[in-house]
């Protein structure tokens, strides 16, 4: 989300929220109600999934999905679609919906893979991570366009850390999620995928944004980052010993009480 003409048409209310995960529900009507035709119509897909700085007008979230059973080594397409918000009730709530009804196997390992036009927000990534405490079974995985109102002081970036808390992967869409979901969702009639003009240098931008927040846990929540935490945002940048110099001056911030170890690390 960049800028105030940016933001989506969601509802926000917690209490809408909850309603609309309790509302009768079968599986008929949820592909019925919630499901689009198969694939997108290329106009649709380039509109609402274009990482552009400034949004404006983007009102609907798009939600591209697949999943698959993974048995051992080897994993089998089970099912894949897109889904939009639908008034009163935001994309990614219709998915566990969607998802709720297929009664999945305890014994066996599920993917759920996403690709969003926006990320989400607080009160829904609230219900993704308490929907996956219930099916430890299954993982979730998150492609997002663009960052929903995470440029505004909004408890938006905190909900992205509760995903990767709760061992979601989230990354922002590069050309190669582009190329995937333009032969996989889009009604592209042989045509090739070309990527505009920014999209490359966009995707950049939002994905040191998006590490920027998911980095932040490791400093509020604990004094020290863990080893994946380490690794993942080191070995993303093209200047690690910058990202170094970054982590020390943090740690510096948010606590005064610095240990010797640290003073030395910081003084040498």
């Amino acid at each position: 989300m960049c800028g105030a003409n940016a933001s989506p048409d969601r509802v926000s209310e917690a209490a809408g929220l909850e309603a609309s995960l309790s509302m009768p529900k079968t599986k008929k009507d949820t592909m019925e109600s919630t499901m689009d035709s198969l694939l997108m119509k290329q106009r649709k897909f380039l509109y609402h999934f274009k990482n552009v700085r400034w949004a404006k007008g983007r009102h609907e979230t798009y939600l591209c999905y697949v999943v698959k059973r993974r048995d051992s080594a080897t994993s089998f397409s089970l099912d894949f679609g897109h889904l939009r918000n639908k008034s009163g009730c935001h994309v990614e709530l219709l998915f566990l919906r969607y998802i709720s009804d297929w009664d999945l196997d305890p014994g066996r390992c599920y993917r759920v893979t996403w690709f969003t036009s926006w990320s989400p927000c607080y009160d829904c990534a609230r219900h993704v991570a308490d929907f996956l405490r219930g099916y430890p079974n299954l993982s979730l995985r998150i492609f997002t366009a663009r960052l929903y109102f995470c440029e505004d002081r909004k408890a938006e970036p905190e909900g992205l850390r509760r995903l990767h808390r709760a061992g979601v992967q989230i990354a922002i869409m590069t050309f190669k999620d582009y190329f995937y979901c333009w032969n996989t969702f889009v009604e592209n009639r042989e045509k090739t995928f070309k990527a505009w003009e920014g999209l490359h240098e966009n995707s950049v931008r939002l994905s040191r944004q998006l590490r920027r927040i998911l980095l932040v846990r490791g400093f509020f929540a604990s004094r020290f980052l863990s080893p994946s935490e380490v690794i993942f945002s080191w070995s993303s940048l093209d200047f690690p010993f910058l990202c170094f110099l970054h982590c020390l001056c943090m740690c510096v911030r948010v606590s005064l009480s610095i240990s010797p170890l640290m003073k030395t690390l910081l003084y040498v």
